[in-house]
């Protein structure tokens, strides 16, 4: 049976020495308007199909928190389903949480971000405003300006002249770079940018490197123009020496900073228990995990998992193993993994390691599954004995949808109104199915998935609409704090810098303990 626990006992749990998983089951727009610090965005309406990465434990101690609105009893439920065995709800949801003394904390990612707000108040990186780096570039100064951003990112904006290359690959091709030229690294907006400084510091004391002040959006509130549409080339692989550099450094870190390692044995022994969770974690560029992958390894740059922890690792003081090649930016990364509260082992690449297998864990339990061709479904919908129920992301509905659907997440089919059968309308994700779940779960309803989906509809000849936009508090599938603010909205970057630069100053002193700075 779910326990049922008071937000006392869940903040001691989060700040205990043992290791907890806090999910937050809201939707993630609901989430990014105030969470507990340390909650993981797990929404609901993807649940089943994202656990596995975020808690790959079913033993794990589990705390679901929600809108006090039963969300986090069918969470429980689903998760019992799945096997997992030490449940426990927070009573009263995110109020009970705030009415108890605790904050709560606008935005995601909200640990990393801290961290880096800390790193910066610990170590005083140099940075280089915006107005300075114009000028750099009027002048001709010779200086490196690199974005330490994913290509994607990099992509969609930033600043004109860089190049994009990210935090881990930065680390790994250092000894690649102009010696003679400074170094400036920019991100969107603080955070990946001053761990992209302070990392660098770790390995390279004498170069000179600083953070753009407030990366993109620094520039745009300044009145610069930012560049679109760049493509983003990969980094050529190493030379000789430079491998040699990077073994060389990543010893030097291992013994300097007392980081763990270990080998291909002993992970195999923390993928096969289940006493502690462990993730496993593939931190070489997303072009060497794809040309090699590890079976057991989810691949992710040093950048992003160290940015997107609450994305990524749901239980707190759990165990990390990360793979790499020299063991350079696993060992940066694990620098940074450490201060957030993880015991982390650096695993080196080789044949052993890549022969791991991922452990097979317990699925969703059986549930009435039917499916309708698209020409049957809109035939039903014509006779007015089914209504069509789009289940794909707002952002998708908003663009292009079947002419009197209705949008509906996960979350709110408990409110649909009476119809003589829902016809279920997705994409290649897996919301329909986890839709059709919800139906099955509460029962008393007539329910279909619509074969193929939205594109299926379409190409039967389905009157498509554009365009439609919601009530502001409908779409809640889309991250609502300072949203925006990467396309163009200057007053939404203005309150989201404001919000990173502040997130120290609203620390309680248990909240501040947690991290190793």
């Amino acid at each position: 049976m779910v326990k049922v626990i008071s937000a006392d006992e869940a903040h001691r749990q989060v700040h205990g020495p043992e290791e907890v998983g806090f999910l937050d089951v809201r939707e993630v727009g609901v989430f990014s308007e105030g969470h507990p610090l340390f909650a993981a965005s797990l929404p609901y309406s993807v649940l089943e199909d994202r656990v596995d990465r975020i808690v790959p434990n079913r033993t794990a101690p589990l705390l679901l928190i929600d809108g006090d609105d039963g969300t986090a009893i069918a969470a429980a439920d689903a998760l019992a389903g799945m096997e997992f065995s030490n449940i426990a709800i927070v009573r009263g949801g995110v109020r009970g949480w705030e009415n108890a003394g605790f904050t709560l904390f606008e935005g995601v990612h909200v640990p990393s971000k801290t961290l880096g707000e800390l790193a910066f108040e610990r170590w005083k990186p140099p940075t280089l405003k915006p107005s300075e780096l114009y000028e750099w570039q009027r002048e001709g100064k010779n200086f490196t300006l690199l974005d330490c951003r994913p290509h994607s990112e990099f992509r969609k904006m930033t600043v004109p002249g860089a190049t994009c290359m990210p935090t881990g690959e930065i680390v790994n091709s250092f000894s690649t770079l102009d010696t003679r030229a400074p170094i400036v690294i920019t991100c969107a907006g603080r955070t990946r940018s001053i761990i992209g400084v302070c990392s660098l510091s770790l390995i390279a004391k004498d170069r000179e490197i600083l953070a753009l002040e407030n990366g993109t959006q620094g520039w745009s509130l300044l009145g610069l123009e930012l560049e679109g549409g760049t493509e983003a080339v990969n980094s050529p692989p190493l030379a000789q020496q430079a491998k040699i550099d990077a073994r060389k450094r990543a010893e030097a870190m291992v013994a300097g900073f007392g980081i763990n390692s270990v080998d291909a044995e002993s992970a195999k022994k923390f993928l096969g228990s289940d006493e502690r969770t462990t993730y496993f974690f593939d931190v070489r560029s997303e072009t060497e995990a794809d040309a090699d992958p590890l079976d057991a390894f989810d691949a992710i740059t040093v950048g992003q998992l160290v940015q997107t922890t609450d994305l990524k690792a749901g239980v707190r003081r759990a165990r990390m193993v990360l793979a790499d090649d020299f063991g350079l930016r696993a060992s940066v990364a694990a620098f940074w993994l450490r201060a957030l509260g993880f015991e982390v082992h650096v695993a080196i690449i080789d044949d052993r390691l890549r022969e791991l297998r991922r452990v097979g864990l317990p699925g969703p339990r059986q549930f009435e599954r039917t499916e309708l061709e698209a020409d049957s479904s809109l035939s039903e919908v014509r006779g007015g004995s089914a209504r069509l129920i789009d289940v794909r992301s707002s952002a998708a509905f908003s663009k292009a949808s079947v002419a009197g659907s209705e949008w509906c997440s996960r979350f709110r089919i408990r409110e649909l109104s009476p119809a003589p059968k829902w016809l279920i309308v997705g994409d290649d994700g897996p919301q329909a199915e986890l839709a059709a779940r919800e139906f099955s779960r509460l029962g008393g309803r007539r329910y279909a998935i619509v074969s193929g989906g939205f594109e299926a509809l379409r190409l039967a000849g389905a009157p498509i609409q554009p365009g439609i936009n919601f009530p502001a508090a409908e779409p809640i599938d889309e991250i609502r704090f300072a949203s925006g603010r990467h396309d163009g909205d200057l007053q939404a970057s203005r309150r989201y810098l404001d919000w990173e630069k502040g997130l120290v100053s609203r620390l309680s002193v248990s909240e501040r303990a947690e991290f190793a700075i």
